[in-house]
């Protein structure tokens, strides 16, 4: 009989969960309530920033009853790495006009700052009727921007999370919930090594 193969479960690189799956789903019902307040019916603009936000947004927006216009903007602030790699990259820009618009910026974590500043300061140009951020995560202890989103999904301390969007190395979007990476994990070399 053949020796059983390891089966490998992202969990276990997981020193801790932060948010399970049912607080996340819970809180996000409730910032639709939110955003509902302050935008009324009204139309809105969401910008996603992708890839991040993506499982975020989609799950928002399915709690949003207002008639919505997407559209997605990518910016690189990581790489391979677990802090910032210093001034943050456009990589894949708007399409849509946004111009006399209410328009939401969408992201997964509010961590140094400077990709929510950037991308505030691109949609600005393009003379919106009003500017909202949401972001799930606040990790307030690494801001090194003066800047604070409209509306927080929750506060986290510092350290490096992963699921429900959040990556490390494109790894980990996939986990329903919300942890913090086993340190070990936290370097690129280790995939390589299967």
């Amino acid at each position: 009989m053949p020796a059983k193969k390891k089966v490998r479960t992202l969990h276990a690189d997981l020193a801790e969960v932060l948010l399970t799956e049912a607080q996340i789903h819970r809180r996000v019902k409730s910032l639709a309530r939110e955003i509902k307040e302050v935008y009324g019916d009204g139309e809105l603009t969401i910008i996603s920033l992708i890839n991040g936000a993506v499982m975020f947004t989609a799950d928002l927006m399915r709690q949003i009853d207002n008639p919505v216009r997407l559209d997605c903007i990518r910016v690189s602030s990581y790489g391979g790495k677990t802090k910032s790699i210093g001034t943050p990259q456009v990589i894949y820009n708007l399409t849509l006009d946004i111009a006399h618009r209410d328009v939401l910026i969408i992201d997964d974590i509010l961590d140094t700052g400077k990709t929510l500043q950037l991308v505030g300061q691109l949609v600005r140009k393009l003379k919106p009727a009003s500017l909202r951020t949401c972001v799930l995560l606040d990790k307030k202890a690494r801001r090194e921007v003066d800047l604070e989103a409209d509306f927080v999904g929750f506060e986290i301390p510092d350290k490096f999370v992963v699921g429900y969007g959040l990556d490390f190395n494109e790894r980990y979007r996939n986990l329903p919930g919300i942890g913090v990476l086993r340190p070990e994990k936290q370097t690129v070399g280790d995939w390589a090594k299967g």
